[in-house]
This record gives structure tokens, sequence and C-alpha cells, in this order.
């Protein structure tokens, strides 16, 4: 895989965690990237996503709890999740592209070129 996501987990609500996608074989310093989520039976959302200008756009029920980041190399990119809610259980995934085009988080995962698995968030009540 070229992205691979971790750091999920079962926290209570109001819990922090950090998700982490690590790079192999690129980097992606400069390109787009993004976080999204997907609850059973719904479709995959964009939340977070960070640009090559290190521009960062979040939807509305993550903002201001979560903060999307990456190292200098651009071999990781991290999710901070602060104040975690039950509505947060999801599985968590990363993406990267390089394509130009606006760097939000409506951009769909099927549209970036690099994608990695998920990492289970559960938050309990």
């Amino acid at each position: 895989a070229q992205l691979v996501a971790s750091g999920g987990g079962a926290v209570q609500a109001g819990g922090s965690l950090t998700l982490s996608c690590a790079a192999s074989r690129y980097t992606f310093k400069t390109a787009c990237m993004g976080w999204f989520r997907q609850d059973p039976g719904k479709e995959r959302e964009g939340i977070a996503t960070i640009g090559g200008d290190s521009i960062t756009y979040y939807t509305d029920f993550v903002k201001g709890r979560f903060t999307i980041s990456r190292d200098s190399d651009g071999q990781t990119l991290f999710l901070h999740m602060n104040n975690l809610k039950p509505e947060d259980t999801a599985m968590y995934s990363c993406a990267a592209d390089y394509r130009p085009g606006p760097c939000t988080p409506d951009r769909a995962f099927g549209q970036y070129d690099y994608r990695g698995g998920g990492t289970q968030v559960t938050v309990s009540s």
C-alpha cells in the first residue's frame, strides 16, 4: 500500500486520538492530502484537507476539534482529534494527490491517485 493509516482505537467521549497516515515509496510534501471517514451504510466523506501550500480546510462538524498536519518530509499525515463525540465513530482513511484542483473536503476519495486503508475510531458515550 502506498498510504497506511493507523492510530485508531476506542475512547470515551471527550477524549483525544491522533491518527497517522504513513507514505511508502513516495513523499507528498506538496500534494493535496485529505482525511475521510465512513460510517457503516453511509458514503465516505471528506473531513479535512491540507494543500501543497499548507492551507487547511475542515468540514463544519470537525472544525475546532480536529487538526490536520503533515511532517516536513511529506511522509506522514496526521489528524489530531480532540473532544471526540460518539458521532465521530467511523472508519478513517487518508488520500493524496498531485493533480490540480481545489484541495477541499468535498474532493471525493476516488479523485485522489493515492489512497490508504482505514483505521477504526470508536467513541463511547
